[in-house]
Order: C-alpha cells, then structure tokens, then sequence
C-alpha cells in the first residue's frame, strides 16, 4: 500500500521489559507498543511504522527512530504531546519531522553511537539492574582500556557475531571504541563509580557490541590477552564462536545521526 505522508519520529525507551523491537508472537514488544500507543492518537490503524533497526531484549535507547507511513497530514506541533500522552511512562517521544514517501530509513547511511554501562567489585543495588551491569569480581580496567582501542579501524569480525547469513559481510569499520568512567547517568542507588564502553560506527553485526564487552570483560579478569583480541580480528582469525555474550541490559543505543548523501 502507498501511503501519502512519511515522517521521521525520534524517541527514548527502557529497553528492560521489553523483548526487543521487533513484533514477535506472545511477547511484549517495543515496536508492538509504539503500534499500540499510535492507534490511540490516530483512533485508526491505516498506517505503518518502520524501525531503523532491532534492539536485543532488555536493550535500552537514548535516540531511537522509527518511520510512519500515513495517509493524513500529521499535525507536528501537537503530535509530540499528544504520542507523550499514550506511551506508557518508559517512552518519550522527542521530536517529528516530515520526509519524502520514497525516504529509506534503513538503507539510508546512518551513524550509530552504542553505550555499554558497567560496574565491578561488588553487587549492585537491584535499582540499577536496567541501567548498568554489575561484575562482582575485580577488572583491570585500564588494561579493557587498550583492550577497548584494539577494536578501532578496519577489522574482520568473524568472531564477533551470532547466526550470519552467507551473505554476512564481517569486514566492518569501527570508527571509536573506548572506555570511559560514566558520568551521563547517575542515581544515589547506582555504585560509586561505573564505566562505559562507547563504540561508534556505521554498520554492527547480531550481538557485535555484548560480544565485544564480553572479550574486554575477560580482559579485564586476566583471562586473556591483548595479543588475543588483535588475533581474534585479523582475517585469518580461527571464526569459532566466543564461549558468552555479555548481558543485554548495559547496552543502550544512545545517539544515530543520518550521513547526507552528496
């Protein structure tokens, strides 16, 4: 079906009870809630919505976008408020602006920045168990930091993905990779002192970052060594899966800025 208007529409969500963003049967989607929430503002459901991209269950956005396709003009003044007002408390819609019918949200080149928050030493309080994962044990982390910058450039990734196609292309580019003490967020009930890994780029494979956090996990344990990631990325790398992935819930998708095409 051809629809008359399109718009691009910016949101945030807490990712953690939700399954991801793709529609799934007999499961509590973000996607099926952002369906849900529109057909009250629009009182209809003649219109389709388009992610940019899936989110992993319990994975959380800091900017999220998503496409509507409609046949009504969209008061863009009044919608933001009104969207506000059927989402439920873990969503925001921030902003809506209109684009051409024929505009590709997925296929149009696209920046993604990635946050990964974490702490160690002891057991976090429960509170912020959506917000940040908590490591018992002690890390080296000003070796995950080295560890961290091995993953920028030009590598192949072989290792760093679950259930490619055979048209998967592991030759990826990660333009920034490292790791900072977090000071984006902060509660009385978070630890004293958290960490994130912020990983930049323009294309990720299935589970690329959570599996990137969890070789720089054992890193930091002493279970491995640098010379182990730089092998684990060349392109004659052993392509054996990695023996964990890490929790889905540190991960959040914090910022996706569209490239203009010349």
């Amino acid at each position: 079906m051809k629809y008359q208007y399109s718009y691009i529409i910016s949101i945030q969500f807490l990712g953690f009870r939700f399954h991801g963003w793709q529609k799934q049967t007999n499961a509590k989607t973000l996607h099926g809630m952002v369906d849900k929430s529109l057909s009250f503002v629009f009182k209809h459901f003649d219109y389709k919505t388009l992610g940019v991209g899936r989110t992993d269950a319990k994975v959380s956005a800091n900017h999220y976008i998503f496409q509507l396709f409609i046949n009504n003009e969209v008061d863009q003044v009044d919608f933001v408020k009104e969207f506000n007002s059927n989402l439920p408390p873990d969503f925001k819609a921030l902003s809506v602006a209109s684009v051409a019918t024929n505009f590709n949200i997925i296929q149009h080149p696209k920046i993604k920045e990635y946050l990964y928050f974490f702490s160690f030493g002891e057991k976090n309080h429960p509170f912020a168990a959506p917000y940040i994962v908590g490591l018992e044990e002690g890390l080296d982390v000003e070796l995950m930091k080295k560890g961290a910058k091995l993953f920028e450039g030009e590598h192949y990734f072989h290792k760093y993905c679950t259930q490619p196609s055979a048209q998967t292309v592991f030759k990826r580019t990660i333009d920034c990779c490292e790791i900072i003490e977090n000071d984006i967020y902060t509660a009385n009930f978070f630890p004293k002192q958290s960490y994130y890994l912020r990983v930049k780029g323009s294309g990720f494979l299935r589970y690329q970052i959570r599996l990137m956090m969890y070789v720089l996990f054992d890193l930091g344990k002493g279970e491995i060594s640098l010379d182990q990631i730089e092998q684990s990325l060349k392109e004659n790398n052993d392509r054996k899966s990695l023996k964990g992935i890490a929790p889905a819930s540190g991960l959040q998708l914090f910022d996706i800025e569209f490239i203009n095409k010349k």
